[in-house]
């Protein structure tokens, strides 16, 4: 049985494609470039760690017990004070966005203190920033807490049963987001690589009229494939090592799993990013529309429908449904548990198998639209 690929005429053609990928600047800037830019701003610009926050205090009574709590909330790590005597001038910086919530101790608090009905305190916050909001609420709520067992503490009084709490946080013990944002953008840099540039090879053979002359070459279409695959399944490897390096040793993201299990996930998941792209581009035979087309079904979907920024058990069930088709999904939960776990093949066999089946669908479909437009 004659082989479906002849060796001499598939280097020729990688060699071929080689010195495109390289010829072209917006191809190595993509490649070499972009990542190194794109694992910066995710891994300082994005930061989603509760950490100091901005509020307005407006104390509305001179007792001893008032002012105690006002100073509690003045000391705490969590808050960044502003002192007001009403809550009017607090309101205008809450729209001007220089306080994202205020904190109101009542005017009859310390007469309610002193026979042990102290009136709520009343907390203010930005809803139009959630999270903020959710950081001022709790914290203020546990100042109160905090202080008001502090003062039964040195009143001799009983605060309720002691309750020892001990804390453990497995996997990302400081709980910094950083640990699991950095994985989760080496994938974005791969479909960046994986499916916008191989989403512009085949259009780029038609674009410029070489399709015509490679086609009247004994050139066969595994071949031509072949061809086009293999420059961008190394150049994609190539990327997730100087990632993976810089994830390690600039932003101190620990590998916890094995290299073997690192490639092994990489591998799979590039089979459906290469296929998607050149699909693609076989489809539009247009460099632009391409890349349009690459950008809406690669990236968005992998920026926002694969768990990576937004949990996708917290969205409605028809985008849960919609996820199911997004290759991102499977593939950054298993980088994130190679960094910060492991290698827990019982959740890596699973996902690479299932990325392997995406490729497997896109390559078919790539190989049936290149032979209806060769023939």
């Amino acid at each position: 049985m004659k082989s479906p690929l002849d060796p001499g005429r598939v280097r020729a053609l990688i060699v071929k494609e080689s010195a495109q990928i390289f010829r072209d600047p917006s191809t190595v800037l993509i490649a070499f470039v972009l990542p190194v830019i794109l694992l910066f701003l995710f891994g300082y610009a994005i930061n989603l760690d509760s950490s100091t926050t901005r509020i307005g205090l407006a104390v509305h009574d001179e007792s001893a017990a008032a002012q105690s709590l006002a100073e509690a909330y003045r000391t705490s790590p969590f808050f960044e004070v502003t002192n007001a005597k009403s809550v009017a001038p607090l309101k205008e910086m809450l729209i001007a966005g220089e306080i994202r919530g205020i904190v109101v101790i009542p005017q009859d608090f310390g007469a309610g203190f002193e026979q042990d009905n102290a009136p709520p305190i009343q907390v203010i916050a930005d809803g139009s920033l959630p999270n903020a909001a959710n950081f001022t609420t709790g914290y203020s709520q546990g100042v109160r807490n905090t202080w008001a067992a502090n003062e039964a503490a040195a009143q001799g009084l009983s605060a309720g049963p002691a309750i020892d709490l001990s804390l453990r946080y497995w996997y990302n013990p400081s709980l910094t987001s950083r640990l699991f944002l950095v994985p989760g953008a080496i994938a974005i840099v791969m479909t960046m690589i994986g499916t916008l540039l191989t989403s512009l090879v085949i259009a780029r053979e038609w674009e410029r009229g070489t399709m015509e002359a490679m086609m009247a070459t004994p050139m066969r279409m595994t071949e031509f494939l072949a061809s086009k695959i293999v420059p961008y399944f190394l150049l994609s490897l190539g990327s997730m090592a100087i990632c993976t390096i810089l994830a390690m040793l600039i932003f101190g993201v620990p590998l916890r799993g094995s290299v073997l299990a690192l490639v092994i996930l990489s591998v799979a998941y590039l089979m459906p990013a290469l296929g998607q792209g050149l699909l693609i581009s076989a489809a539009t035979k247009n460099q632009f529309v391409a890349s349009q087309v690459a950008l809406l079904s690669g990236f968005l979907p992998t920026f926002l429908l694969s768990g990576f920024l937004f949990e996708i058990a917290s969205m409605p069930q028809w985008i849960q449904a919609i996820t199911i088709i997004v290759p991102a999904r499977y593939f950054i939960p298993g980088l994130q548990t190679i960094f910060l776990t492991g290698d827990v093949w019982e959740i890596l066999w699973p996902s690479a198998a299932i990325l392997l089946l995406f490729g497997t669908a896109f390559f078919t479909l790539c190989f049936w639209v290149t032979r209806r437009s060769l023939d």
